[in-house]
C-alpha cells in the first residue's frame, strides 16, 4: 500500500515542477510581449518561491487544524488557479500574481508531501522514498523544459501556463479521493515549541542555506542554460532538450547517491565530489559542442546529492522542535531561491552575454559543501559539548 500512495505522491508533485518551469520556457516570448529585460524576467521566475519567505512558518502549524490530505490538495488546487491566473493575464503584472498564487500553493504541498511521506515510510525505506519524491521535481521540470517550449511554439505563451494548471488540478482531485493516511498515527496534540537553543538556530539555518544555492544553482542551470547553447547557434528547442537531459537522468542518480551515503556514510567526500561535478558542467557551457556532456555531467554526478542535502533538515533539531525548525529551513530555502534568478537576469543584462549568469549559477553550487562542512561541525560540537561540560 505504501508504495501505490508514493506512487500518487510522486505524480502530484511532478505538477509542482511542471508548473514552475512555464516560465524558464516562455521568458522570451514576454520578452517579445510585453517588453521585459532579463532582470523582470528573473524576478517572474523569483516569485514563485517568494510567498514561502511569509508562509513558511505558519505553513508548518496550520497542520493542528486540518489534515495533511486537505491541505496538500489546496496546495495544488492554488497551483492550478495560479497558472490560469498567468494564463489569463493580459500584462505582466497578471502574470506575477499568478505567479504569486502559484508559488503560496507550491509551499504547502511541498511541506505537506514531505510529511505524509514520512508518515508512511517512518523506519522503513525512509531514504529511498524521500529520494524518490524529490526527483518528482525535476521530472516535472524535465517534462516542461522540453513539452512548455513546444506548446508555446504552436500555441503561444499562454498554453504552457493553461496545460500546467490541468494537470496540478487533476493532481488536487487525486490526491484529495485516494490519499488515505498510515493507521496508527499518533493524534495531533496542540502547542509545541516555538523556540530553538541557539545551535540548532545555527545548524537548521545552515541546511537551509545549503538547500537553497543547490536549487538555486539548478535553477540559474535551468533558466539560463539554454541561453548559452543558443548563444552558440543552437535552436530554442534543441537547447531546452539538451539542458533537460541533466534533469532526467538525476531522477536515477539521486535515488542512487542515497542509497550509497546510506550504504558508505562519507557525506562530505560525496558532496565535495559532486559539487565539482556541478561547477565543472556549467563551466563546460561555454565550450563550443560541449552542451550534451555538460548536461550528462550535470545530471549523473553534479544533481545526484539531492536527498542528502535534504536530510540536513531533518538533523538539524529535537523531534520536539522539528515543526518550528522546518519552516526557519524553508524560510532560508525561498530567501535564497527568490533572490537568486533576479541577480543571474541582472548579470545577463550587464554582460549581454549568459556567461556572468552561468558562473553565478557555479558559485552558488561551490556555496554547498562549505554549508555542509560547518553543518557538520557545528553537530559534532552539540554532541560533545555536554560531555566536555561534564569533565
Amino acid at each position: 500500500m505504501r508504495w501505490r500512495i508514493l506512487a500518487l505522491l510522486f505524480a502530484a508533485r511532478v505538477g509542482l515542477g511542471f508548473q514552475f518551469q512555464t516560465m524558464g520556457a516562455v521568458g522570451g516570448d514576454l520578452s517579445d510581449a510585453f517588453g521585459l529585460d532579463n532582470v523582470q524576467i528573473g524576478v517572474m521566475i523569483g516569485l514563485f518561491m517568494a510567498p514561502g519567505l511569509f508562509l513558511a512558518l505558519p505553513a508548518g502549524f496550520v497542520g493542528r487544524f486540518a489534515s495533511d490530505r486537505v491541505l496538500a490538495g489546496l496546495g495544488l488546487g492554488a497551483l492550478a488557479i495560479g497558472g490560469a491566473l498567468s494564463a489569463m493575464a493580459a500584462g505582466p503584472a497578471g502574470v506575477g500574481f499568478g505567479r504569486v498564487v502559484a508559488g503560496a500553493g507550491f509551499l504547502f504541498a511541498t511541506l505537506y508531501f514531505a510529511k505524509m511521506t514520512a508518515d508512511w515510510f517512518d523506519g522503513r525505506e525512509i531514504a529511498t522514498a524521500m529520494s524518490v519524491l524529490v526527483m518528482s521535481w525535476p521530472f516535472g521540470i524535465a517534462m516542461g523544459q522540453v513539452g512548455h517550449v513546444l506548446l508555446a511554439e504552436t500555441h503561444g505563451w499562454r498554453a504552457p501556463f493553461a496545460v500546467a494548471s490541468v494537470w496540478c488540478a487533476v493532481a488536487a482531485v487525486a490526491v484529495m479521493t485516494l490519499y488515505r493516511p498510515p493507521q496508527g498515527l499518533p493524534v495531533r496534540i496542540s502547542g509545541g515549541a516555538w523556540g530553538l537553543p541557539p545551535r540548532e538556530w545555527g545548524l537548521v539555518v545552515l541546511a537551509g542555506l545549503a538547500w537553497g544555492v543547490f536549487n538555486a544553482g539548478y535553477v540559474v542551470y535551468l533558466s539560463f542554460g539554454p541561453a548559452m547553447l543558443e548563444a552558440q547557434g543552437m535552436g530554442a528547442l534543441a537547447a531546452a532538450s539538451i539542458i533537460s537531459v541533466g534533469s532526467w537522468l538525476m531522477i536515477l542518480s539521486g535515488t542512487a547517491c542515497g542509497w550509497i551515503a546510506d550504504r558508505f556514510g562519507r557525506r562530505d567526500a560525496i558532496l565535495a565530489v559532486c559539487m565539482a561535478a556541478a561547477v565543472l558542467a556549467l563551466m563546460l557551457l561555454s565550450l563550443p559542442g560541449a552542451g550534451l556532456a555538460a548536461s550528462l555531467l550535470f545530471g549523473l554526478v553534479g544533481m545526484a546529492p539531492a536527498g542528502v542535502i535534504m536530510a540536513l533538515a531533518g538533523q538539524a533539531v529535537a523531534p520536539e522542535r522539528r515543526a518550528f525548525g522546518m519552516g526557519i529551513f524553508f524560510t532560508v530555502y525561498y530567501a535564497v531561491m527568490s533572490a537568486s534568478p533576479p541577480i543571474a537576469g541582472w548579470l545577463l543584462d550587464r554582460t549581454e552575454a549568459p556567461d556572468g549568469a552561468i558562473l553565478f549559477g557555479a558559485a552558488l553550487f561551490a556555496l554547498v559543501l562549505p554549508a555542509a562542512v560547518l553543518f557538520r561541525f557545528l553537530g559534532t560540537r552539540a554532541v560533545t559539548a555536554p560531555v566536555q561540560e561534564r569533565a
